[in-house]
């Protein structure tokens, strides 16, 4: 009736159910909830969670947790994806711009997928040294000067001093007073 073993089948008041006769009344006891099934024994994940937890801290990815070569670990093709997604965004955001020309967008672009450049900042100084950038929008692409910080006054911190009292002749000291610095007067 309830499709689970005996074991799992509870009764919330044990009169309720003795005075039952008929399949039909247990029917209408399991509708009213009281007698029902208890949960199925899983197998708990609290432990698999906690792992899961450390890894994101970088904890347990040791030398002997290691399973498989550098190469399966960082495949050839996520290393290609990270260096070509940024050098065609890069490709991208300078001819929206107009600072580079259809023409010389396709050449970089191809050169890119042939693998000749590194990483953006390679591709950049390609990109200079070739003076691929349209003469106009090549004064955009500089980088600004840096900003010049302004001077903070410096906060003073006061120290408390501590005093000793002079050494003994036999070696001792006495012990040591600590002093609390004065606070300056506020106006």
């Amino acid at each position: 009736m309830m499709k689970c073993g005996v074991s799992r089948v509870r009764f919330a008041s044990e009169s309720e159910v003795a005075e039952a006769l008929t399949r039909d009344d247990i029917r209408r006891l399991i509708v009213r909830g009281v007698i029902y099934k208890i949960q199925k024994h899983g197998t708990s994940r609290g432990h698999a969670r906690e792992i899961l937890r450390q890894k994101k801290r970088g904890r347990r990815r040791g030398p002997g947790s290691v399973k498989g070569k550098w190469g399966s670990r960082h495949p050839s093709k996520e290393q290609w994806m990270n260096t070509i997604r940024p050098l065609r965004r890069l490709l991208a955001e300078l001819r929206d711009s107009e600072q580079l020309t259809r023409k010389n967008y396709r050449m970089l672009y191809m050169q890119a997928k042939g693998g000749m450049f590194r990483n953006r900042k390679h591709m950049m100084l390609h990109i200079r040294e070739e003076e691929l950038l349209n003469k106009d929008s090549a004064a955009k692409i500089k980088k600004p000067a840096a900003k010049e910080k302004a001077a903070k006054p410096k906060k003073t911190v006061t120290k408390p001093r501590i005093k000793t009292k002079p050494v003994k002749m036999d070696g001792t000291t006495s012990n040591a007073k600590i002093e609390k610095p004065k606070e300056e007067a506020k106006i």
